[in-house]
């Protein structure tokens, strides 16, 4: 699990990156929860997403947004944190010029900035989203949504209800053949405490599914 510093928008950015040893692997980026309140990319289902992908044969990064851990620069409302997750996918893809897709996937915060990254980048055919705030955060950008992903909310979410997320949800419009999928934890709060397990139960059972379906030219449909 080497550590990685690459250059940023506003800095050097720190990550942790792992190599498939596959050729030709597709590659996921991992996206941490806010900055402000203790984000980082050794969050323990950022961690635990992060080797879900390397065990499937990814090669996968996390890494820190500006200004948390050692990477530079300051928070920047989400705006800046968007450039750092395109810089990160631009760095992941030249060092695996021959993935043939790529995933993204977030907790909260994070989940927020990677389905804005997959609006502007076609080659990401699918994402988790845990935790995604939808009375905090505008989803409006999902117009139509390009790429099918899964959404997962804990019952017991005092940040956002789950009400709120799965209406977001179902009012997306997605682009033709693609989904966007709501799944709730019971009894989990916004950082699925003491839940981790049913989260990323819920997470690979999409990922494998997803992943078992027959590859549409660069997506899965």
């Amino acid at each position: 699990m080497p550590e990685i510093i690459f250059a940023g928008p506003d800095g050097r950015l720190e990550g942790r990156y792992q190599k498939s040893r596959e050729d030709a692997a597709p590659i996921a980026l991992i996206l941490h929860p806010h900055p402000q309140f203790g984000g980082t990319m050794n969050n323990k289902l950022v961690y635990e997403m992060y080797h879900s992908f390397a065990r499937r044969g990814f090669s996968v990064m996390r890494f820190n947004f500006r200004g948390v851990g050692m990477s530079q620069g300051e928070y920047d409302s989400g705006q800046g944190e968007l450039s750092d997750a395109a810089t990160a996918l631009d760095y992941l893809q030249g060092l695996n010029p021959t993935a043939p897709f790529v995933w993204v996937a977030g907790l909260s915060f994070g989940g927020w900035i990677g389905m804005q990254l997959l609006m502007r980048r076609p080659e990401i055919v699918g994402f988790l989203a845990g935790s995604v705030s939808a009375n905090h955060y505008d989803f409006t950008f999902l117009a139509p949504c390009p790429s099918s992903g899964l959404i997962i909310h804990g019952s017991q979410d005092r940040i956002c209800s789950a009400e709120e997320t799965k209406g977001m949800v179902e009012r997306t419009r997605t682009q033709k053949g693609r989904k966007v999928e709501f799944a709730e934890i019971e009894g989990a709060d916004h950082f699925f405490s003491g839940k981790e397990e049913a989260f990323l139960n819920v997470a690979e059972t999409y990922l494998d599914e997803r992943l078992a379906l027959p590859p549409e030219g660069k997506y899965f449909e």
